[in-house]
């Protein structure tokens, strides 16, 4: 019996560390989940979604591990993000902070932004309103109207408080288009110096423009970004696998399922 105790445990203990290796290498090599703590990325993506960040478009730097323990230099295999792509990567400011943003400017791009439009290599980028962002109020998304900013708390037909954002339409040169908010006029946002994209750089920015601390701004610890080095993008958001608006209750279980936004789930990029 005791022989057979041992091996047990060794076995036990073998199954235990594949389990661990084949997590690392999984997480590593091909997806890793994501949450999203912040405003930056409305309306496409909102406080208490949970995505899946895919590893191996971009191909694999030493941020593509744990703690970047694997002493890699610059990138390997993949190819780099195009414009319109949602990335996420380390944060320059410590190299270890997972940020998220959308792909605006490519190495050598000149970058500028005039009342609120991006100018790539002086082609503003085309912009058109379209209906309001309406925003359910909840937990995880609370209404804040600031004098300055277009926002405004309203009722829907069923009695329930959203929050209206201004919504634009933006088209990138390589056809690539996706929704942000424009907020009001913001001289230090909407008014910008001219950016050089440097070699082996990207110029990032959030949807949410009046409420994103991006490429705009020099780098920052907890706040800007400035530009970001192409070893620093850990992978490209992928699909939102579990959303919550952040009203649940851990001893009231139903509220779980009430919680749950269900009709996020399975949304691509």
């Amino acid at each position: 019996m005791p022989k057979k105790s041992k091996g047990g445990l060794a076995e036990n203990i073998r199954f235990l560390v594949t389990l661990l290796v084949f997590a690392v290498l999984l997480r590593s090599l091909i997806v890793a989940p994501f949450n999203i703590p912040s405003e930056s990325m409305l309306p496409r993506l909102l406080v208490g979604d949970y995505l899946f960040v895919a590893k191996w478009p971009y191909g694999y730097s030493r941020y593509s591990f744990p703690y970047g323990l694997v002493p890699i230099s610059g990138r390997i295999l993949g190819g780099g993000p195009e414009r319109g792509d949602v990335v996420v990567f380390k944060t320059p400011a410590d190299n270890s902070t997972d940020y998220i943003k959308r792909v605006i400017g490519l190495p050598g791009d000149i970058i500028q932004i005039q009342g609120g439009q991006v100018i790539i290599n002086g082609t503003p980028v085309p912009r058109v309103r379209v209906a309001d962002f309406i925003d359910p109020i909840t937990g995880n998304s609370p209404c804040r109207p600031e004098p300055s900013l277009n926002i405004v708390e309203d009722k829907v037909a069923d009695g329930s408080s959203v929050c209206r954002y201004p919504r634009y339409r933006e088209t990138l040169p390589n056809g690539r288009s996706y929704d942000v908010l424009d907020l009001g006029h913001i001289p230090y946002a909407d008014d910008t110096a001219t950016y050089v994209v440097p070699a082996g750089h990207y110029f990032l920015m959030g949807d949410n423009r009046d409420r994103s601390a991006d490429s705009r701004y020099p780098v920052q610890l907890n706040g800007a970004i400035g530009m970001v080095p192409e070893e620093n993008i850990v992978g490209r958001a992928l699909v939102v696998f579990f959303s919550t608006d952040g009203d649940a209750e851990w001893l009231k279980p139903w509220t779980w399922v009430s919680a749950t936004r269900w009709s996020r789930i399975a949304g691509g990029f």
